[in-house]
């Protein structure tokens, strides 16, 4: 009987799997941290020999490379992707017996990429690793390899998840890499977080209950823009990564700070925007490790700039640094710990913090910018009339195009606000962040709301 573990990495939305005999294990879709897999698998006291990619992933580093290459185990990858690095080549319909509790068929499922494998573990109580073909009521995103492969890639995916669902029966357990808050699902359905079934999927997602025609252009229709670091991904992938260095990086003293700051580069605070707007070195910026993190830093960095990490501890540095080895950034240049007055010797800038009820009552005597930087489809959905919509992955190239004068700038929730508005400060701008639930607080404060309007912009 096989036991299924699930290591999960919330801030990229993705599950990386170890199913053991009890005795020895195979991972799917291992994470660059493989310090967590090699945990779990001696938690379980079994041995790992069997490393399998469903793909070359668009959304984080791999540790499959690395993995197999400290444990010895067999590096399982599509024979048709094209890697540097020495595999052992896999196809659809190939059988690996990890043991003999432990069966594993290979399915190619493309669609979110043209070599995407599915993985089937067979007996008593079968499960697939479907990685980015079938998720928890939804399916991969197909645009990451460019427009150009975008209808070809949707329909892929239909007739894969189609495949799935044929050949499979209704008790199959679904564990897919991606669908938890990763940028590579495509539209959601509200489908299942914990577990799911072939069974379970035959009735909510759509991929399985419409027509092709209807899939594809829904799907499409619904594709909403995916961070910019992902293009780093393939190559890095293909390169076959190393295991990531997690050592403490270089402590800075404010002096140290100071010209880091001048040369340009980014001094990241990692306290909650809460703790940013009471008191920060001015000139940094606020991704608060409470959010997702790795996931928007990666989004709107210039790719390439050094990093210094701000925080209260350092093990909130240490939690910033894995986070980022995940998505290619390896080493901070520099981090610093403690209290703001310990990493400057100028006065500690503020960050104005509000409510949407707040906003209410202030545009009832002067004239203030609302900008909204939520995502195209949040946009669409409903937004404050009058507000200016630059999404938070376009503001740091489109910084000039908001307006002069107080911003008040709001997302969701506040945590985008709250990147959005550290970035603005440092230019000098007067900016006032809402830290409020705009589902929830918005309408109520009695701003006038505007529905499903075409997304403008300054």
């Amino acid at each position: 009987m096989a036991t299924i573990v699930s290591i999960e990495t919330p801030s990229l939305g993705d599950r990386t799997y170890l199913a053991h005999d009890g005795t020895v294990a195979f991972v799917v879709d291992p994470q660059r941290d493989i310090d967590r897999v090699l945990d779990a698998a001696a938690e379980a006291g079994v041995r790992i020999t069997h490393v399998f990619e469903t793909h070359i992933h668009n959304d984080y580093v791999t540790g499959g490379h690395a993995l197999a290459q400290l444990t010895g185990a067999s590096y399982h990858v599509n024979a048709d992707d094209d890697v540097s690095f020495e595999r052992t080549p896999i196809r659809d319909g190939d059988v690996v017996e990890v043991s003999p509790a432990l069966r594993v068929r290979a399915m190619h499922t493309p669609g979110h990429t043209f070599t995407h494998l599915s993985y089937v573990l067979e007996g008593a109580e079968p499960a697939v690793f479907s990685g980015g073909s079938l998720l928890f009521g939804s399916t991969g995103r197909p645009d990451l390899l460019g427009e150009a492969h975008s209808h070809d890639l949707a329909r892929h995916q239909y007739s894969s998840a189609r495949r799935l669902a044929a050949e499979l029966s209704d008790d199959t357990r679904v564990m897919p890499t991606h669908g938890f808050g990763s940028f590579c699902a495509a539209n959601s359905a509200g489908g299942s977080t914990t577990a799911s079934t072939i069974g379970r999927e035959r009735l909510v997602n759509p991929v399985l209950s419409q027509d092709e025609e209807d899939f594809v252009a829904d799907t499409l229709a619904g594709l909403d823009a995916y961070p910019a670091y992902y293009v780093h991904m393939g190559p890095a992938n293909a390169a076959g990564p190393s295991a990531p260095d997690l050592s403490e990086p270089e402590r800075a003293d404010k002096d140290q700070l100071r010209r880091r700051l001048e040369a340009g580069e980014w001094l990241v605070d990692l306290r909650s925007r809460t703790a940013f707007a009471a008191g920060h070195v001015p000139g940094t910026f606020n991704f608060g490790l409470d959010g997702q993190f790795s996931t928007y830093l990666g989004w709107l960095i210039p790719w390439g700039t050094p990093v210094t990490l701000l925080g209260d501890s350092r093990e909130q540095v240490a939690e910033a640094q894995r986070e980022l080895v995940r998505i290619g950034i390896d080493r901070p240049a520099a981090s610093a710990t403690g209290r703001p007055e310990e990493w400057t010797d100028a006065p500690l800038a503020t960050l104005a913090q509000a409510t949407f009820a707040d906003l209410a009552q202030v545009r009832h005597h002067r004239s203030v910018t609302v900008l909204d930087v939520r995502r195209v489809s949040e946009w669409r959905a409903g937004h404050v009339d009058g507000a200016v919509h630059i999404p938070i992955h376009d503001i740091v190239k489109r910084m000039d195009d908001v307006p002069l004068g107080e911003v008040w700038v709001h997302c969701a929730s506040g945590y985008r606000a709250s990147i959005t508005g550290s970035l603005l400060a440092a230019t000098g701008r007067r900016v006032v962040v809402i830290n409020d639930d705009f589902a929830r607080s918005a309408e109520a404060a009695g701003l006038p709301l505007v529905p499903e309007a075409a997304p403008t912009s300054v």
